[in-house]
């Protein structure tokens, strides 16, 4: 489960971005909506541990994150915490395989080429396991990133539009395969998106709008 109450962040020289309440109970979906600009991948990144708020409580399955700190948090990170950002990061001297298999060292796993595999299989891109992923296309990297991300069985899934550089059938797919490993692991999946290809998929809806944050100053643009 995933819970958060009184949540704020504030970036330097902006606004405080105050976030309504939210609450998943075990193996819960969620999309988070709204318009461009009002903290939906801002919030995303305070639920995966990426920000820090600057006041509030973020809950993950009973430990409260927002205490944590440095390694601890890093770890419980990699143990709990699948992330899928807008734009895909990898290390490009490795291959697709080897940054699957870096990310389960990472947590403290054993490495599971099957899993791997699996995974890159259920995406279409086990052909590219071998390939260094630089060499990948976007909408590759894309499925990669996401794969990265569920490597681990991780409590609590969280996508920042996922299926942006994906066609109709590869989101179809994509979301199915999101669904159905939270589903496998009882856990919470929480995607932001614009696509109204998904919005039927998840009955669950997180809607932040221009009231979240003052407009008066200007912050970066995806946020």
């Amino acid at each position: 489960m995933i819970k958060t109450s009184n949540l704020t962040y504030t970036y330097p020289g902006q606004p405080e971005m105050v976030f309504p309440d939210m609450e998943c109970q075990t193996n819960e979906h969620a999309l988070i909506l709204g318009p461009s600009g009002v903290g939906k991948t801002t919030l995303l990144h305070l639920l995966g541990g990426i920000l820090s708020p600057a006041k509030g409580e973020i809950v993950v399955g009973g430990t409260p994150m927002h205490t944590l700190r440095g390694k601890r948090l890093d770890k419980f990170r990699g143990k709990h915490i699948g992330i899928i950002f807008q734009k895909a990061h990898f290390i490009r001297s490795l291959t697709s395989m080897e940054n699957l298999l870096l990310t389960q060292h990472i947590a403290g796993n054993k490495a599971d080429q099957r899993r791997a595999h699996q995974l890159l299989e259920h995406l279409s891109i086990a052909h590219k396991a071998n390939s260094k992923t630089h060499l990948l296309s976007v909408g590759e990297q894309q499925r990669l990133a996401i794969a990265r991300a569920l490597i681990n069985k991780p409590d609590v899934i969280l996508a920042d539009e996922p299926s942006s550089a994906l066609d109709d059938q590869n989101c179809i797919n994509m979301i199915n395969l999101l669904l159905g490993v939270a589903n496998e692991n009882k856990a919470n999946l929480i995607i932001v998106t614009h696509d109204n290809r998904i919005k039927d998929m998840i009955s669950k809806k997180i809607y932040l709008s221009e009231t979240v944050v003052s407009t008066s100053a200007q912050r970066p643009a995806d946020l």
